[in-house]
């Protein structure tokens, strides 16, 4: 399972429900992506979730 370097989100269960409302067990994944950043002056490769790239809790290294 991928889990964000930054926030620590990572694969949350859940339920499936249908119309009849029965319950099958799911997964809920984290967009998680493989990104070039800068981190203590050094570009390297992180896992981070959307929201963290999107709320530019660190500087891409692009």
């Amino acid at each position: 399972m991928a889990k964000c370097e930054i926030c620590g989100k990572g694969t949350s269960f859940g339920h499936n429900v249908s119309h009849s409302v029965r319950r099958t067990k799911r997964t809920f994944k984290a967009n998680i992506r493989n990104v070039r950043v800068v981190q203590n002056g050094t570009a390297r490769k992180m896992k981070i979730c959307a929201r963290c790239l999107r709320s530019n809790k660190l500087e891409s290294a692009v």
